[in-house]
């Protein structure tokens, strides 16, 4: 088996990207602190045209060197957002009409495994704090929450990992919705 080259690959370019058709998904950073898993959501939401990162409190961005080290470019791909409060990205995305999950460990979460998107419906996902995960008034501010379910010694993972197994999840129900 021989590894594909760069040109097989067919990657598109930044400009193709952002007139390119995306999931009809944002992603939230509620006070991200390392720059890294910034980096490494960015990465992977541009992997699976994820519509917007919204950058919340702590969180960094662009531009930075950190960030860029796991991004790889994707800074300058998917369209972002800073908000000082948390609270005020979920009002606009609550105006917009989005579903906004937080991905939490909460009374009353649904499993990963059992969520089914609503092809009518366009979401908002929101990631917490590495330490503190999302804060309870922005759960609150929910629509809902999505856990994943883990069955170690740890009780959580890593925000950036998090962020991939979801986005991922959230892109095999809706890449049927759009036009790739």
């Amino acid at each position: 088996m021989q590894k594909k080259t760069i040109e097989e690959l067919q990657r598109i370019s930044i400009e193709q990207f952002k007139t390119k058709e995306k999931l009809p998904l944002v992603v939230v950073l509620d006070n991200v602190r390392s720059l890294h898993n910034v980096g490494s959501v960015f990465r992977t939401s541009d992997a699976y045209l994820v519509q917007r990162i919204f950058l919340c409190g702590i969180t960094a961005t662009p531009p930075s060197a950190e960030i860029h080290k796991t991004a790889l470019g994707a800074e300058d791909s998917v369209e972002w957002h800073y908000f000082p409060k948390t609270e005020d990205a979920l009002q606009q995305l609550k105006n917009e009409g989005f579903v906004v999950l937080s991905v939490e460990q909460a009374k009353n979460s649904l499993s990963l495994t059992s969520l089914q998107l609503d092809a009518d419906k366009k979401y908002a996902i929101v990631l917490g704090n590495e330490v503190k995960g999302v804060q309870q008034q922005v759960v609150d501010m929910s629509d809902g929450c999505v856990e994943l379910p883990q069955y170690g010694t740890k009780h959580s993972l890593n925000v950036s990992v998090t962020a991939g197994i979801v986005i991922w999840d959230f892109y095999k129900q809706m890449q049927k919705w759009v036009e790739l």
